[in-house]
């Protein structure tokens, strides 16, 4: 029985925090969930104003919910460089409004909650590297941009299970499906 126990004590142990860690990879998981849940705010943040128009980015009129279309302006007039003649095509097509959408409220919420943190590495990279590609060269440098180093830090992220510290990716991994597609966690 006192070894059913002490088996029970260090499992329990080792879900709250891993066994022997440092102070300092106590100090990075929670730098890395910090950063986690910043970044899926971002995310968020950008669905919430375009879905309602909240000011900041898109006016109250052009709101999605009030007929307005989350990728047309930018994706008409803001453009540059050699995938402008893709973007402006597809630039207010309902199919594209769609998946911008849905893809910042799902990644997002994947982020801030640390569940799915491949999935919303790999579909939050690609809106990245997309927005990044709408307007090359940047402008404030010849390649480098901030889109980039979020995609990189997406993927750090997710490399990392910076979804277990302050979120529920450990719980999302014991999920029978997750088991049984590994590509979901």
């Amino acid at each position: 029985m006192d070894t059913m126990a002490a088996t029970i004590e260090r499992t329990t142990a080792n879900t709250i925090a891993p066994s022997g860690e440092t102070t300092r990879q106590r100090a990075t998981r929670y730098v890395l969930a910090g950063i986690r849940i910043a970044l899926g705010w971002t995310f968020l943040w950008a669905f919430l104003d375009k879905m309602f128009g909240l000011g900041h980015g898109t006016e109250a009129k052009n709101a999605w919910i009030e007929g307005g279309s989350p990728t047309k302006g930018f994706l008409a007039f803001g453009t540059a460089g050699p995938f402008k003649g893709f973007y402006t095509e597809i630039a207010g097509a309902a199919w594209a409004d769609w998946l911008f959408m849905l893809g910042l409220a799902a990644i997002g919420v994947a982020l801030i909650l640390g569940i799915g943190m491949r999935i919303a590495a790999i579909a939050g990279g690609l809106l990245l590297v997309m927005m990044w590609t709408a307007v090359l060269p940047p402008e404030n440098n010849p390649f480098m941009d901030d889109h980039l180093i979020y995609a990189a830090v997406l993927v750090v992220l997710a490399l990392l299970g910076a979804g277990d510290t302050l979120g529920l990716g450990r719980a999302w991994k014991r999920l029978p499906i997750v088991q049984r597609f590994p590509w979901l966690s």
